[in-house]
């Protein structure tokens, strides 16, 4: 299993603390456009890979990767879009950035009706009510249904899987955030293990899986070892997301890693039993005393607590099972 950690474009004093705390492999956002080279370029992804090099992390991931607005609403200009996205897997594979996580939520990204809910000791963790959105207007979109995202998913993987294949880089989707449609008029089809099994069986390919992202699944009722056994014997697990969770996808808020719902050492186990040796990263983390809150659930001290956590379920879950210490 490779350690990861979502970190600034620059090196930082996060990127520091990463190193100091175990991390050994790094998950960039997209650069920004400097004079006219653009974020997909090669030589953008390439000065990236080279700044985390430099100070010892691995480039293993981009995330979220494009934001492909056309593509999910099956506007015109999506193919534009899919070629930018093209562009960006051949130089991912060029450069030997093995994984693109993407997700196909239209319009906005993971939503939160509050980002300051405290949780143990005044720290701030965000959650999701639905009641308090049911009655916030439509986004400019309009309405979303559910068959034109479909649609528009089948379009984009058609397109887009081969050009991974040839380039070997694996395409590793992302469910909705949260697991509830439709949410402003705007619908979410990845909202289950079962949706996320159909999604990635519209193309099929060695280079089509998931991110398994444990607080989405658990906020979907989802058994999260009996799903990491699914998805394991598939081999479709490229990239994991340990977090967690209380409630449903109605009403919940996120923990700390050892305060959800989920039985964070029986998944780690069966990160082991499945022989998952891909990326994983801690994910939404609470806010600590002295954060200002300004990046609800990626501040610096509830990573440094979760990334121990996890350091510790993984040596548990290794020496139980007989292999031994935490490289």
């Amino acid at each position: 299993m490779k350690l990861a950690e979502v970190l600034s474009g620059y090196p930082n004093r996060l990127w520091t603390l990463s190193k100091q705390v175990g991390v050994t492999h790094a998950v960039a956002r997209m650069p920004e456009e400097v004079n006219g080279v653009m974020p997909w370029d090669y030589m953008s992804l390439l000065y990236l890979k080279q700044r985390f090099a430099g100070h010892g992390l691995k480039l293993e991931v981009m995330e979220p990767g494009l934001d492909m607005q056309k593509v999910k609403q099956s506007l015109p200009g999506r193919d534009e879009e899919i070629e930018q996205v093209k562009q960006l897997i051949r130089n991912m594979g060029a450069l030997g950035i093995p994984v693109l996580c993407y997700n196909f939520m239209a319009q906005f990204n993971w939503m939160r009706s509050s980002t300051s809910i405290p949780t143990r000791g005044g720290a701030m963790v965000t959650g999701y009510d639905h009641e308090d959105m049911r009655h916030a207007p439509l986004t400019e979109a309009g309405v979303i249904s559910e068959d034109r995202l479909w649609s528009g998913l089948e379009y984009f993987l058609k397109r887009v899987v081969p050009v991974a294949e040839e380039a070997g880089v694996k395409l590793a989707l992302h469910p909705d955030d949260p697991p509830l449609s439709p949410i402003r008029g705007i619908s979410r089809i990845i909202t289950s293990a079962d949706a996320l099994k159909q999604a990635i069986d519209l193309v099929p390919s060695d280079y089509s899986g998931i991110t398994f992202c444990q607080g989405t699944l658990s906020t979907a009722g989802e058994n999260i070892p009996e799903q990491i056994r699914r998805f394991g014997k598939l081999d479709k697990i490229f990239f994991v997301h340990f977090r967690d969770v209380r409630g449903t996808p109605e009403k919940f808020i996120e923990t700390f890693h050892d305060d959800g719902q989920t039985d964070m050492f029986e998944a780690m186990k069966t990160y082991c039993e499945i022989g998952f040796d891909g990326p994983v990263r801690v994910d939404h983390v609470p806010t600590m005393e002295g954060e200002r809150n300004d990046e609800p659930g990626y501040e610096s001290l509830g990573r440094l607590f979760a990334v121990g956590y996890l350091k510790g379920l993984l040596e548990g879950a290794r020496k139980t099972a007989g292999s031994g210490p935490v490289e």
